[in-house]
Formats: structure tokens, sequence, C-alpha cells
């Protein structure tokens, strides 16, 4: 008789959704799903699968106690949650079919390892991913606000190529990959929880770049990231994380982005940008532009003396 497992569902609002895909999986939850109506992206839902016999009702309990402080930087409740037994038969397929082929602007593919490119997305730049190693999986609009601004970057003059790209809050790699499939030359990644890093690996080797020069990877936070680049800032800076640890890692800025380069900073809500924004202007930093998704924000900045 094969496993039985417990299934997971809970709505997944767009404020969670980058936290939930990343928390579960430090809280022993690896095989995580997003699945929406065709008709109704916002509508989101999220899924999980726990094996029953790890699971007893005080350990689901408890994995709901320490979801429910992921809602305090947004005034959210967390949603409520709903169990269902399920046999072992189809739970990797169902987990699987909710993951389809996700176009990000005019030139990206964000596909789930086990697809296939579909014909019609053929001409596109193809982007693997392990939906379930990291969060980062495209789907998030702040992660599509920096795919979007990066294939905006590469579409103006020389676009990204020959640049250094700098990872902070790497994440699954998946703007570090973008990036790299755009044309940049190498990029330097870095995050805080070590599963981005081996997640980071894990889609580069699904990429064809597990190895390669071009892509170097670290668990750790801006210091760690500074080593990485050998002390000379890179050309262009991503940066995917929530604001108030944007607006702590401001100082690092210098160490991380050479001069004349520019940095794509998200995470942040659309009513958190301007707060933001003067704590850039008063580090020396100038916001070039502002673009919005539903209530988040990207800004991409510039050192105030390259554009004075």
């Amino acid at each position: 008789m094969g496993l039985v497992w417990w299934r997971l569902e809970m709505a997944a609002p767009a404020e969670l959704e980058e936290s939930l895909l990343w928390k579960l999986p430090l809280l022993g939850v690896p095989r995580v799903a997003l699945q929406h109506p065709p008709e109704a992206p916002e509508r989101r839902q999220l899924l999980a699968w726990l094996p029953e016999s790890d699971w007893p009702a005080d350990q689901r309990q408890e994995l709901e106690r320490a979801l429910a402080p992921l809602g305090v930087p947004f005034d959210l409740g967390l949603p409520p949650i709903h169990w269902q037994r399920q046999d072992d038969e189809d739970w990797s397929l169902s987990w699987k079919s909710h993951w389809r082929p996700d176009p990000v602007g005019e030139r990206l593919l964000v596909l789930p390892a086990w697809l296939e490119v579909p014909p019609e997305q053929a001409a596109r730049l193809v982007i693997r991913i392990d939906p379930g190693s990291a969060f980062g999986t495209g789907s998030h609009p702040t992660t599509r606000l920096c795919l979007e601004a990066l294939e905006a970057l590469a579409g103006h003059g020389p676009g990204l190529r020959g640049l250094r790209v700098a990872d902070l809050g790497c994440g699954s790699g998946i703007l570090g990959l973008a990036a790299l499939r755009l044309g940049a030359a190498t990029v330097a990644a870095a995050d805080t929880d070590p599963l981005a890093e081996r997640a980071t690996r894990e889609n580069a080797a699904l990429n064809g770049l597990d190895g390669a020069p071009a892509l170097n990877v670290t668990t750790g936070s801006a210091e760690a990231l500074a080593a990485l680049l050998g002390g000379r800032g890179a050309d262009l800076l991503l940066c995917n994380i929530l604001a108030p640890v944007i607006e702590a890692l401001i100082p690092c800025f210098p160490r991380l982005l050479g001069p004349g380069g520019v940095g794509l900073l998200s995470g942040l809500l659309v009513d958190q940008a301007p707060g933001l924004e003067r704590d850039l202007l008063a580090a020396g930093w100038r916001v070039e532009q502002r673009v919005e998704q539903d209530r988040w924000a990207l800004l991409r900045i510039h050192s105030a003396s390259d554009v004075a």
C-alpha cells in the first residue's frame, strides 16, 4: 500500500505568495504548487502535499502557527487552511499538473523543468525552473516586474551584453538565469537561505549552466555578494526583497554597484515606494523609474553622481 498524503489548500493573496513559497520548504514542506482558473489569474490557490504519517494533527497545527506571521507586514491574516487526505497514486502528477509554461514580456518563457517548450513559444528565451525548489517562479508580480525590467534593459543600446550582474536575495536564481539568457556576461548571486543557494545551482543545471564560470552563487547577504564580486561593483544589481530589507541594505549598495551601474529593486508594495525613494535619495541614489503591477512596485536606480 502506498503512502497517504495530507493535501493543504489555501488562498494565496499576491502579498503572501512569495513568502509562502519560501517558508513552506523551510518548514519541511517541499511539495508546493499554485493554481488559478485561466479566466481569473488573480484567484490563486496554494496547494501542498505532506505525508500523513509525518504530519499528525498537532504538527499540522504547529505548521499553521508558523505560517501565521507571514501576513503581519501586510496587515493581513493568514487565509484559512483546508486539509484533505489523498492517496499516493497520483499526488505527484496532480502537483505537477498545476504548472504551465509562463510567457513573460515579449521574449522570455519560464518553463517548469518537466515540460517541453510549446511550439507557439519556440522563439522565446527559455528559463527552466523547478518550482518546488525555492521562491521565485516568475508568477509573482515582483518577479515579473524584474523579468520585464531586465528585458527592457536588454532591448536598449548594447543591452545586457558583457554586463556583470549581482543578484542579492537570489531565491531560485530565476533573475540571474534570465540575465544570462538576455546576454549578461556573468552573474554573482547570494541569498541568506542555504536552500536558495542549492536551488539556484539546481536550476542552473537545468539550464545547462552548472559549473559554468558565468554563474557564481553563495550563501550570505551583501557582504558575501561583495566578496563574490571581488571588490569591483557590478554593472547591474538585482534585488527582489521586501522593502524593509532593501532599506536596511542601502548602505551596502556602493560596494555592490559600480559607477554607471543600474539597480532594479523590487519586492515593495506601491505605498512603500515613496518612503524608500526618499531613503535612496538621502543616500545618494536617484530613482529613474517606478513601475507598478497590482499592488507591487519596482524602482530602477542610478547613483545620483552618475546622472547629475
